[in-house]
């Protein structure tokens, strides 16, 4: 299959060009003639919004949440232009900055085209059940472009979110990795090599020091064994969290850790909130946005909760009442919840359930890289320095000797 560029004019007389996914150009043509076009030129498409006509490695990059956005927003802007659906998706199309990107959207516009309704064109491109949903509310509505806008700010708020906490969370294990990094390279390459020459200018070295070649030589000698230990470690980790018991254990216990459980717990409460809010905003019903919004939480145990609210709201309980259990939100989602149900507005207080806790958040974040640091670089000099002293110590004594 390559993608060719045709040049037509449409049933209205109105001259266009149309990239069309096909065995050949003769297909092509077919395909467009069958739609009522009238064909006047087809060419082999190279490389036109990012479509290009053989394979590329550009069709290695997979699509992202982000071409998702920016597809929404362009198609959201035609639609409020007054551009047809169908144009407007053969423009997202053409203009898609990836070509997996550029072919989900052509087949959205070929899914629709042959009758299927927008929500179930985007449903088979998994454009994930937030913007399904939403789509559909839209084309019930017939505010197509203000639920397809509000689809790319809930992507982009999410985004951020994960910015953030992907900001939070990397850090501090590349200052692991590299302080390992360190470690091993001393124990490996440089203490035995010192000690080595200390010992062979004779002389009692002092405690410190002998500690310290102790304590490499040992490593050195088990080291295969603590490999193997680790190796087994991980193993039994992964395994564990492949299985849906081992994965809500993990995640409920990184919950409870002292300064990134916050920043996850914030993280959730925001990510729902958020979600809540743009589902009420578009219509959507209550029972239908928890569902949809449960499983837009990557934590499992936050997950989980948000399901429990959902049947206990289908069985006839508030939806605060509900979340007021779920202690692993923060509190004032709850509170929140009781004041919007009292007074009908649930995506207002929703909203600033999720404006507040997106500011806490990256306060949060700035707080926790303001103290990861210092302290990463104290452990990391302090290994660096004991292992200096030692040897200063031990040549000391050797030249006193």
């Amino acid at each position: 299959m390559s993608f060719y560029s045709a040049k037509v004019k449409d049933a209205e007389g109105v001259r266009r060009e149309i990239l069309r996914e096909a065995e050949s150009a003769a297909d092509a043509a077919a395909q467009l003639r069958a739609e009522g076009c009238l064909v006047l030129d087809v060419e082999e498409a190279k490389g036109q919004g990012g479509m290009p006509g053989a394979w590329h490695p550009a069709w290695l990059l997979p699509m992202t949440g982000f071409d998702v956005e920016m597809g929404l927003r362009q198609a959201a802007a035609m639609l409020r232009s007054g551009v047809s659906l169908l144009a407007a998706l053969e423009t997202v199309s053409a203009q898609a900055r990836r070509p997996r990107a550029a072919r989900a959207w052509r087949r959205v516009h070929d899914a629709v085209l042959a009758g299927e309704s927008f929500a179930d064109a985007l449903a088979g491109q998994k454009f994930g059940e937030i913007v399904v949903r939403l789509a559909g509310v839209g084309e019930k509505s017939g505010e197509l472009d203000v639920a397809l806008a509000r689809a790319a700010e809930q992507l982009e708020a999410r985004r951020a979110l994960r910015s953030l906490v992907a900001n939070a969370l990397v850090y501090p294990v590349l200052a692991i990795l590299m302080t390992a990094g360190v470690v091993t390279f001393l124990v490996v390459a440089v203490i035995p090599k010192i000690a080595a020459f200390l010992q062979a200018s004779g002389g009692e070295l002092p405690e410190m020091t002998r500690w310290l070649v102790e304590a490499a030589d040992w490593t050195i000698k088990h080291g295969g064994s603590i490999l193997v230990g680790l190796a087994v470690s991980v193993g039994a980790w992964l395994a564990l969290r492949a299985t849906r018991h081992g994965r809500e254990i993990e995640d409920a216990l990184l919950l409870r850790l002292p300064v990134a459980g916050n920043i996850l717990r914030l993280s959730g409460t925001a990510v729902f909130a958020r979600a809540m809010q743009t589902m009420c905003e578009s219509g959507v019903s209550l029972l239908d946005s928890l569902g949809v919004a449960a499983r837009l939480l990557a934590n499992r145990r936050l997950r989980q909760r948000v399901e429990t609210a959902h049947d206990e709201v289908m069985r006839g309980s508030p939806l605060a009442a509900s979340l007021a259990s779920a202690r692993e939100f923060m509190p004032m989602l709850a509170r929140m919840a009781a004041v919007g149900e009292v007074t009908g507005a649930l995506a207002e207080t929703f909203g600033e359930t999720a404006r507040f806790h997106e500011k806490m958040l990256a306060v949060a974040v700035k707080r926790f890289s303001v103290l990861i640091e210092p302290v990463m670089i104290c452990i990391t000099g302090g290994i660096v320095g004991f292992v200096y002293i030692a040897f200063f110590m031990a040549i000391f004594a050797l030249a006193g000797a």
